[in-house]
């Protein structure tokens, strides 16, 4: 199994200086190719694949000498980005999705990357610091022992100015979790960010919600500061360590309650929900997003994977909320979302709107894998 490990660099002011090189280079590189291709396509009809930009890249590192100043793989790895680009155009226009045809890449993009692949000993793990090609042993953070074979290296930046270096291995193996037959069914919301059947609510936090107005404040400190002074790019960074403030907040919560449940149920059950969809509701868009249901799922079914579990996914036009999980009848009344309890008109129970959808889910995932 492939794995990833996630650790923070400190590169001093030579090797920061290398890595922003390889940005530049690898974002080179890319936008070369891709006016190429362009450029082909227009004149002969003709459509470039990897292997003839990589034969002509030898070409051009020989009249360009300071992309010999670079790791090599790393240019590679940019002309190996655009063909996939190419490839995701190519497979949307066939299944007539919208295109997304590849774009240039920019330097003002705050979020920066260039991946290195692993030759040999190129690169290793340390106690207190990782070995990458060009730049040597860099300080680092290991927080976590790294297991399997070393496939590549992942060198970003963020848009506060933190470097991180994401480690890829392979042959990595991952002990499961003790077997367990129970199963539990999940109800996600904006009330309450998900209800389980066997009634246990987690809150939603609404973290950014929690950090609007300060943010609204940096914002406009942000827009009142002249374009490329240094007060500008300090107050930009205020406002981009805020984001990220808000995005640990959320990931912490999220990976968190994933864990727990993949450790204590065998069998999960979510809803497939249509969130391209749901965010075009304007009055409840903001909330969506930070929601971030998408996200969550994504660590559920990653994670089930991982430990041996099963994870249902509930058709999203199944009636969770308009069925009495007692003698299953239809009542469209909650439809409406300020309902929050309603009594079954044909057996008299008395439901929790979230709970007994929480219930249905189950059953229906059941069913399913049944």
């Amino acid at each position: 199994m492939e794995y990833s490990y996630k650790f923070r660099i400190y590169p001093n002011r030579m090797q920061e200086n290398q890595i922003l090189r390889t940005f530049g280079c690898c974002r080179y590189v890319f936008n070369y190719y891709l006016s190429m291709r362009k450029e082909t396509y227009e004149k002969e009809k003709k459509t470039l694949n990897y292997y003839s930009c990589a034969n002509d890249l030898t070409h051009l590192k020989r009249s360009l000498e300071w992309l010999r100043e670079v790791d090599a793989t790393a240019l590679q790895s940019a002309l190996r980005d655009l063909d996939t680009a190419f490839q995701n155009f190519f497979r949307r226009v066939k299944r007539n999705e919208k295109p997304g045809y590849p774009k240039f890449r920019s330097k003002r993009n705050n979020h920066q990357s260039y991946k290195s692949k692993c030759v040999g000993t190129n690169i290793k793990i340390l106690d207190k610091s990782v070995q990458l090609p060009k730049l040597g042993k860099i300080k680092c953070r290991v927080s976590k022992a790294v297991q399997g074979r070393i496939l590549s290296a992942t060198v970003s930046r963020n848009p506060s100015g933190k470097y991180f270096v994401a480690i890829c291995c392979t042959d990595v193996e991952i002990n499961h979790f003790p077997k367990s037959d129970s199963a539990i069914g999940i109800d996600m919301g904006i009330r309450s960010f998900a209800v389980m059947s066997d009634g246990k609510v987690c809150p939603n936090n609404k973290y950014e919600a929690q950090s609007r107005k300060k943010l609204a404040r940096l914002q406009r400190q942000l827009s009142r500061k002249t374009k490329g002074s240094k007060r500008r790019e300090k107050a930009r960074v205020r406002v981009a360590r805020l984001h990220e403030h808000v995005s640990a907040q959320r990931m912490d919560t999220m990976q968190k309650l994933s864990t727990e449940l993949v450790r204590k149920y065998g069998t999960i059950c979510i809803e497939n929900l249509a969130i391209k969809n749901m965010v075009k509701n304007h009055k409840q868009a903001r909330s969506i997003s930070d929601a971030s249901w998408g996200k969550f799922r994504r660590q559920l079914e990653y994670k089930a994977e991982w430990y041996g579990r099963q994870l249902s996914v509930v058709d999203r036009f199944f009636p969770s909320s308009q069925l009495c999980s007692k003698c299953g009848t239809k009542w469209p009344g909650t439809k409406d979302t300020s309902v929050s309890s309603w009594i079954c008109p044909q057996c008299g129970a008395s439901h929790d709107r979230d709970k007994n959808a929480a219930v249905n889910i189950l059953t229906e995932g059941l069913s399913l894998l049944a």
